[in-house]
């Protein structure tokens, strides 16, 4: 049993996490006000002390605790590292991401230091944005201070401020939307107090909004905890921390792409190059934010040059590359400027047609890799010039194995990945869980099930719906048709497909399984689908003889593209309409650059 203390943003991140292996979890909140709403969590609520956790821990067979509670929930930390020390088993914690500390603000190590700070400064009027458990911490300011403390809007709150002493009519409530500067426009204190809350807890916000106005800012740190946690940043890391940690809770095991392993060869190549110290392991900055650890060998070094390779391990994925050796070969260069050039050497493939992000003739090495690569060359390298040549030993024999040639890419693989990491799948497997996620999404009151192909248009659809909860997107790979089943069979009356071209043009045609193996651009259909939305003769005949299908942005222009646009989108609602006729359907039309085209 994993057991998850939750009860904030971090803690519904890592509800969503476990719930795609479908199996049940605890998840332990202080209070009970507020349910997971999810079918595998079992709910506890209550303090525990060190007796009472380790108790919990023997009675449910507990393997690994999973720590996302507030970051400046310190009695629960310490509960947590004494019984989970007694008992000997791991503790991963779900981290925030704060952003740098800035010199703008008084840091400050304790309420004590803060308030001696805040008394140094001549603070005679403050705003307190650090919650009603601190009033008691900061009575001996607010005692002979003008103070004003802003606590959530619940009566378990005001409750708590009430048995404080603080006047309730300096209380003010804390609303999801609330605006930072208008509440400091309406209280207009000489200073803020706040916790070093990270992202999800506003920090940023805050510290904004009192500067544009002038207004003093004292941060109290976030205490560190203790070392023996495993701290991951995102669903990434935590998915691959539980993989590791407890083995069988998730059916199969995800993997690292073939640029996420080229990033880390670099990175172990240019350490070799620039003399630098290196341990064997490297840490990858995925393009969400999360950094993933990976095993690299220097296999040659002299000053100024230098060779790494990595394994790739793509989890239980079926694929090809799994296992193969990603090489980088690095040198120096001295040309002006300091760019980053990228070379193919054996087994990377060539590119031969435009649409890639990949001009025609260079290596197939795709844009959000070069990327990944570039930045981790910056980071040891800030100004300097770099030729960096991955290879891929076997790597042509594994092309013939791919569908890479339909893409034009010859003689070789392409290092790909758009977010870093391989999605274990098989169908069955991949469906049994599509269809977990949509129950997850209706048990925990989602009206709306967001459909999106993967990463890239995932990033495009959530900013159409920022404010939807996280279970409420799902990523169907394929599987168009048999996740709007799961969704009529769960009763989700609302549906929005996210569609990048290439899939479009295969769902229209009629195929609710857009895999590539089962299904190829059908050309003779798109001409007809041009004709019948009234596209001029040189549009029909572009249509019917583009090589793929992103290349229908280029050459459908002007009144073209919205007609033929249009009637793909409409087309393709009206083949959803067959396995999902009882709901509303929206369709959002994605381009190659993840800018929503077309929508309706």
């Amino acid at each position: 049993m994993i057991l998850v203390f939750g009860g904030t943003t971090e803690g519904r991140l890592a509800a969503a996490v476990l719930d795609g292996a479908g199996k049940p979890y605890l998840y332990s909140t202080l209070g009970s006000l507020r349910t997971l709403g999810s079918p595998n969590a079992v709910q506890i609520s209550g303090a525990l002390d060190e007796a009472a956790l380790v108790a919990l821990i023997e009675r449910e067979v507990v393997t690994l605790v999973i720590d996302a509670a507030h970051p400046f929930a310190m009695r629960l930390h310490a509960t947590i590292d004494a019984a989970t020390r007694q008992t000997g088993i791991p503790v991963v914690r779900v981290e925030r991401r704060y952003p740098e500390r800035s010199g703008g603000v008084v840091w400050c190590d304790s309420y004590e230091d803060a308030m001696s700070k805040m008394t140094g400064a001549g603070v005679e009027k403050l705003l307190a944005l650090t919650g009603v458990r601190t009033i008691t911490r900061l009575r001996p300011f607010w005692e002979k201070h003008d103070c004003t403390f802003r606590i959530l809007d619940r009566e378990e709150s005001r409750r708590e401020a009430a048995e404080a002493g603080f006047p309730a009519g300096k209380i003010v409530y804390y609303h999801r939307d609330d605006d930072e500067g208008e509440l400091l426009d309406a209280v207009r204190p000489d200073a803020i107090i706040t916790k070093e809350s990270g992202e999800s807890g506003g920090f940023e916000a805050k510290v904004d909004a009192a500067t544009e106005r002038g207004v003093k800012v004292f941060a109290v740190k976030r205490p560190v905890l203790p070392a023996r946690f495993v701290n991951v940043e995102g669903e990434i890391t935590l998915r691959r921390a539980v993989e590791r940690l407890v083995p069988d809770f998730f059916p199969l095991r995800s993997g690292l792409t073939t640029g996420t392993c080229a990033t880390a060869a670099v990175t172990a190549a240019l350490s070799g190059a620039l003399g630098l110290d290196f341990d064997g392991v490297v840490g990858v900055t995925l393009p969400g934010g999360e950094t993933v650890m990976l095993e690299a060998c220097i296999t040659g070094c002299c000053p100024g040059h230098a060779t790494a390779q990595v394994v790739k391990d793509a989890g239980d994925d079926p694929d090809v590359t799994h296992g193969a050796v990603i090489v980088a070969e690095v040198t120096l260069s001295d040309r002006p400027g300091g760019d980053i050039r990228f070379h193919g050497g054996e087994g990377v493939g060539t590119v031969t047609l435009p649409g890639l992000g990949v001009e025609p003739g260079g290596p197939a090495i795709n844009p959000v890799p070069r990327r990944m690569m570039s930045e981790a060359v910056r980071q040891l390298y800030p100004e300097g010039g770099v030729d960096i040549t991955i290879s891929v030993p076997g790597g042509r024999e594994l092309w013939e194995k791919t569908f890479n040639n339909r893409v034009g890419v010859v003689d070789g693989i392409s290092i790909i990945g758009t977010s870093g990491v391989v999605r274990p799948f098989s169908h069955e497997a991949f469906v049994e869980a599509l269809t977990r996620e949509v129950e997850v999404a209706v048990a925990t009151g989602c009206d709306r099930l967001v459909m999106n192909s993967g990463a890239k248009s995932e990033r495009s659809v959530r900013s159409v719906y920022p404010d939807l909860p996280p279970q409420a997107f799902v990523h169907y790979g394929n599987a168009i048709g048999e996740t709007l089943v799961a969704a009529a069979r769960c009763g989700i009356r609302q549906v929005t497909v996210g569609l990048m071209i290439g899939k479009a043009v295969k769902l229209a045609a009629g195929h609710l399984d857009t895999h590539s193996h089962k299904v190829a651009m059908d050309r003779e259909f798109l001409a007809s689908l041009a004709a019948e939305a009234g596209c001029s003769e040189a549009a029909v005949k572009a249509a019917g003889t583009v090589d793929m299908a992103r290349h229908l942005w280029d050459v459908m222009t002007g009144e073209d593209a919205e007609r033929f646009f249009n009637a793909l989108l409409d087309r393709s609602l009206s083949v959803c309409a067959s396995v999902y006729p009882r709901g509303s359907t929206e369709g959002l039309l994605i381009d190659d650059n993840g800018v929503i085209r077309y929508r309706q």
